[in-house]
């Protein structure tokens, strides 16, 4: 029996009905990728709550993506593909309604988390339905315009946040997913057909309860570690003894169980270790940097939601232009190659972030994102493709779920850590700045700065501060892209480990697309 036999039948409004409700479906979770970055200090100010406590609203969605996408196979095995897609979206767009009603950061984060584990399913089973819809040969054409898809998300996601927290409120960057999410659930179960439930496939539920487990408690480790003064706190104590138990069990499994969680051959594979590594700080500097600069536009350089969102958007133009023109070349130019271009391209702009000032022109801010979109294209499409060259076809699946796992564990600790370092180091300059601030200091003693910037008046101890704060907080900033820099650089030599040339395995259209999402 051929394939075409065991596709169901579609009429042709049911087929344009379903495609374009996965669509929907799709948009929905990747624009809320990138849509609540804009309105972060607006809600910060309303829930009074510190950098690192709303930077949670970020994190938390990523990790639960994260973790919730690797059981999606075996959910849609036991339950049925329609009934696991609709039941997702659903969760989706009740957890965004929640979202947008919480009153507190605590509220907000819980929330963020059911939505992140709903989510997870959205983007594989999209995948999975559209390569159902298309034949064979059409299914390349159909990946790709699916992935340009994915991309107006990220794109779109600053610019409908700014202008629906300018004008409206930034709890509409949540309810702006209900009505996708009710058209979606409709014409899904108006028009797609329930796939053949079995009761054969296992999971090692064990290990992956320790992994989530792992992963939950080093999040909250690095998330809470500034504030409880790292390891002189039980609780952080707590956090990374569950952390390094979890990590253990995960492992122990991995190389025990006859069915473990992940099979031990993925990270045996040369091409797939160092890829994943690799992923993972393309993880950390994309989503870092962008929960970086949208609060330095809006708070230190004074930029509106709306123009933040504006000037943010195009970094997403780039990537989507980047991973086209990779996409073109990459049975021509050697993969390696590609890939340091990119590492390259994403240097320069991180130079150019490291010298940044409030002062800082809007041009030279969306330029600098087109640079670090291509950077972050040009590496995500070739290496989302070696990384499986030399992979057997039984392990490949699994493996697009690891890399997605990688990937978004950069950037949850990215933006983690960034955070906690901007904290950090802001103190640390205040006090280095502060400290040679004296009434022997020139500025102070003379012309109307001595009356404004007076430190024996409370007012004028007040200004001083504030300048102060404002300066130190400009250097944590740049310290914070320098390391992102360094990462970088440090990581570029791992593109030349990478094994390419003829005798790599040729991937069919969906392994492609698993590779790239």
């Amino acid at each position: 029996m051929n394939e075409a036999e065991d596709l169901p039948v579609y009429s042709r409004t049911a087929l344009v009905a379903i495609a374009v409700c996965t669509m929907l479906a799709t948009l929905m979770q990747a624009i809320d990728s990138t849509i609540a970055n804009v309105a972060l200090p607006y809600m910060q100010g309303s829930m009074s709550a510190s950098q690192d406590e709303i930077d949670w609203v970020l994190t938390s969605y990523i990790i639960a993506a994260a973790i919730f996408t690797s059981p999606t196979a075996f959910l849609v095995t036991r339950f049925g593909r329609t009934r696991v897609y609709v039941t997702s979206i659903i969760g989706f767009t009740m957890a965004s309604i929640l979202c947008g009603a919480s009153q507190s950061v605590t509220e907000i984060v819980l929330c963020r988390l059911l939505q992140g584990a709903f989510g997870a399913a959205l983007i594989p089973l999209s995948q999975t339905v559209l390569l159902e819809l298309f034949p064979r040969e059409k299914r390349g054409v159909a990946m790709s315009l699916w992935g340009i898809g994915v991309q107006v998300g990220p794109i779109a996601g600053p610019f409908v946040g700014g202008y629906l927290t300018e004008n409206l409120s930034w709890r509409w960057v949540f309810y702006v997913n209900v009505p996708f999410g009710i058209i979606a659930t409709l014409g899904l179960l108006l028009f797609l057909k329930e796939t053949r439930r079995e009761h054969v496939m296992r999971v090692d539920w064990l290990g992956f309860a320790a992994l989530s487990l792992a992963v939950g408690a080093l999040q909250l480790l690095i998330d809470r570690g500034e504030t409880q003064d790292w390891f002189s706190s039980p609780e952080i104590v707590i956090e990374a003894v569950i952390a390094g138990v979890g990590f253990y069990i995960f492992v122990v499994q991995m190389l025990l169980a006859r069915k473990p969680f992940l099979s031990p051959r993925l990270f045996m594979d040369t091409n797939f270790a160092i890829g994943t590594s690799m992923m993972f700080l393309v993880g950390l500097n994309s989503f870092a940097s962008l929960a970086l600069l949208s609060p330095y536009l809006q708070t230190l350089a004074g930029d509106p939601v709306m123009l933040t969102g504006f000037l943010l958007g195009p970094r997403g133009i780039g990537m989507m232009v980047a991973m086209l023109i990779a996409g073109q070349i990459m049975n021509r130019v050697d993969a390696r190659l590609i890939v340091g271009v990119g590492f390259v391209t994403s240097v320069v702009a991180m130079v150019s972030f490291t010298r940044w000032t409030p002062d800082v022109s809007h041009s030279e801010v969306m330029i600098n994102g087109v640079i670090q979109g291509m950077g972050n294209g040009l590496i995500l499409m070739p290496l989302s493709t070696v990384i499986y060259t030399t992979l057997s076809a039984d392990l490949r699946v699994e493996a697009a779920s690891v890399f997605n796992l990688i990937r978004n564990m950069g950037s949850a600790l990215g933006i983690s850590v960034t955070s906690a370092l901007l904290t950090s180091n802001t103190q640390v300059n205040h006090e280095i700045i502060g400290g040679a601030i004296t009434p022997f200091n020139h500025a102070l003693q003379a012309g109307p700065l001595s009356h404004f910037w007076n430190p024996h008046l409370a007012s004028g101890a007040a200004a001083l501060d504030a300048v102060i704060t404002r300066q130190a907080t400009i250097i944590a900033y740049s310290d914070d892209f320098k390391l992102m820099l360094l990462g970088t650089i440090l990581v570029m030599p791992l593109a030349l480990l990478l094994r390419t040339g003829k005798n790599t395995v040729t991937l069919t259209a969906d392994e492609k697309a698993n590779a790239m999402h």
